[in-house]
């Protein structure tokens, strides 16, 4: 029988107990984060109906992009690929009890069919922050405030990103008054703007010039490089400048200045490809010229809750991605130096085991994370095995430490080592995981998922 592979499912990670940390602590400081701004902890089912994701998401999501499966009731589902349809579902659901507006966040897992690459799999973790019920400006600057602060809550300064802002009112206007579109040719320009920096020049012009037809593309043509020249709005041709949109994103604008969001920027170029989206739409990108490239985003999507028979209700919401930020903390060097959930490390010296014993049962009814090595080991291959697995301290345990109730603690980072007594013990290992030890390094096991 041939052997079975060891490599995951194309496009999936394994987590070791090391990444584990970092995206242990990446989940935390979103969470901090949510939390922060008034945000409540939501889950949903991994599976839903492909119907929901059919009526907004956009074609090249459900036909190309999404896991779905007949399940054993002749139901048509998928594993999902986004959480927005699910939490607006939710909203619908008990729209009468819940109280608005509505809060609302969640870090889950989804699964898309695309090509895995750097900062894009298969199998991916998001946070998901949605403000459910309240209208214009001010919930929009709250949303991408929050992405703000959760950069900044890892270290990150404003210089490191930049924050590029649209609205789909401004691109539909543009599209249907300014282009002179129809529905179909409108849809087409705004995937085509939706992928121009991943195509070359010359197919963008070749696949305008194909949706504005041979008649309209020499016109056509010329008004797109004026918009696309446009940097800020006041670059804009005047009748898109004196839409009822744009004062929209002026106003936006204006909140972000008050909430002290300085470095964001008009795109008009920027569409945000998912159908759902009404109102504001904002991407977040890195300046670093080794990963240059789109971070996270999110947008207005007013409609969405209606469709599952609920009232009419305004949503605004944001979803930063777990590889995208483990990327962005790499190349900006703001990944902190993190150690195992594991407090103790106890080296047994000669026959002290049954001490030993007790002393770590002991301990972790104090609540400190105490591994025992019971191989009987030599004591430097038992050091080896601390070290190795980022354990902060190491206890010796042997006969005349038990009998005097005294035991060397070792610091593995400063191997600095004390004799202290068991409530010492207690409080150093405790102090150290809680933040009131001079050690500013973050540690996992502070983490409640």
């Amino acid at each position: 029988m041939a052997s079975l592979s060891a490599e995951p499912y194309k496009g999936a990670r394994d987590w070791y107990p090391e990444s584990m940390r970092l995206r242990s602590y990446i989940f935390h400081t979103w969470r901090k984060v949510a939390q922060r701004y008034g945000y409540e902890a939501y889950d949903a089912p991994l599976l839903e109906p492909i119907d929901i994701y059919e009526a907004k998401s956009g074609q090249e999501l459900v036909g190309e992009q999404t896991y779905q499966f007949t399940d054993r009731g002749e139901r048509r589902v998928a594993i999902r690929p986004e959480m927005t349809p699910s939490v607006s579902r939710m909203i619908a659901r008990q729209q009468q009890e819940i109280a608005m507006p509505a809060r609302w966040f969640s870090i889950a897992q989804f699964m898309r069919y695309e090509r895995p690459q750097r900062g894009r799999e298969r199998e991916f973790w998001q946070l998901n922050c949605d403000l459910f019920g309240q209208d214009g400006a001010i919930a929009d600057a709250e949303i991408i405030s929050l992405g703000a602060d959760i950069l900044a809550e890892f270290g990150a300064t404003p210089d490191m990103f930049t924050i590029k802002i649209n609205n789909r009112r401004i691109v539909n206007f543009m599209m249907a008054q300014y282009l002179e579109l129809d529905g179909v040719q409108s849809q087409l320009m705004i995937r085509l703007f939706d992928r121009k920096n991943k195509i070359a020049p010359e197919a963008f012009r070749d696949q305008a010039i194909e949706i504005f037809g041979a008649g309209m593309a020499p016109k056509g043509l010329q008004k797109l490089a004026q918009l696309l020249a446009a940097r800020t709005m006041a670059d804009l041709p005047e009748t898109i400048r004196e839409s009822n949109a744009v004062k929209e994103i002026q106003e936006l604008f204006t909140q972000l200045e008050r909430a002290g969001v300085k470095n964001a920027i008009f795109d008009i170029t920027l569409m945000r490809g998912l159908d759902y989206y009404t109102g504001t739409v904002f991407e977040f990108y890195d300046t670093h010229p080794e990963n240059a490239r789109a971070l996270f985003g999110g947008g207005r999507y007013d409609g969405l809750v209606g469709l599952f028979g609920g009232a009419p209700i305004s949503g605004v919401g944001i979803a930063p991605g777990l590889s995208m930020t483990e990327l962005f903390l790499q190349t900006h060097k703001l990944v902190p130096k993190l150690r195992s959930n594991t407090d103790v490390y106890m080296i047994v010296i000669g026959d002290a085991l049954r001490g030993a014993q007790k002393l770590a049962i002991d301990l972790r009814r104090e609540g400190v994370n105490v591994e025992l090595d019971t191989t009987g080991r030599k004591m430097d291959k038992q050091l080896k095995t601390a070290v190795k697995k980022s354990i902060p301290y190491i206890l010796f345990i042997g006969e005349e430490e038990i009998a005097k109730e005294v035991y060397p603690l070792k610091d593995t980072l400063t191997s600095e080592e004390k004799k202290l007594s068991f409530e010492r013990i207690v409080s150093t290992a405790t102090d150290r995981r809680t933040g009131h030890s001079e050690d500013d390094e973050f540690d996992v096991s502070d983490i409640i998922l």
